[in-house]
């Protein structure tokens, strides 16, 4: 596994409020359905509705165990996400989801470290990276 973080997915109460909060602050998003997504150099930052992260991740938003936080580390292929999963077992993660089809076209899955931090393993051809493992948040026409 690459030391790479791709995606921070905060999982937000209000959407709204808090892309609002974030563009205050000069980030510019770009809202893609019920996500909106900024551009952090090589990173994205993501906002979602906490209640659907949990879901998404295979964990229970219990109000002690969820922070309310998914790391991603994206990689360019399915058997990728199958090869981080394998290494991530063996060193102890707790498999929340296991690697399968995504709704938006990829392959993920989702596991806990030892102290209970969910990160997600996935191959999205709708999020490239470069040859440096940057991941690019493509502009799109039909973002509000």
């Amino acid at each position: 596994m690459e030391p790479r973080i791709s995606i921070v997915t905060l999982g937000v109460r209000d959407l709204l409020l808090s892309r609002r909060f974030y563009e205050a602050l000069g980030w510019q998003g770009q809202q893609v359905e019920d996500t909106v997504f900024f551009q952090a150099l090589g990173q994205a930052v993501v906002l979602w509705s906490r209640e659907r992260l949990a879901a998404d991740a295979g964990v229970e938003d219990d109000g002690a165990t969820f922070g309310g936080v998914v790391l991603a580390h994206n990689v360019r292929t399915r058997e990728a996400v199958d090869d981080v999963f394998g290494r991530a077992a063996a060193a102890g993660a707790t498999v929340t989801r296991l690697p399968a089809e995504t709704f938006y076209g990829g392959y993920a899955g989702c596991f806990r470290d030892p102290d209970g931090h969910v990160w997600e393993v996935a191959c999205n051809p709708g999020l490239p990276l470069d040859a440096r493992g940057a991941l690019t948040v493509p502009r799109r026409d039909d973002a509000s």
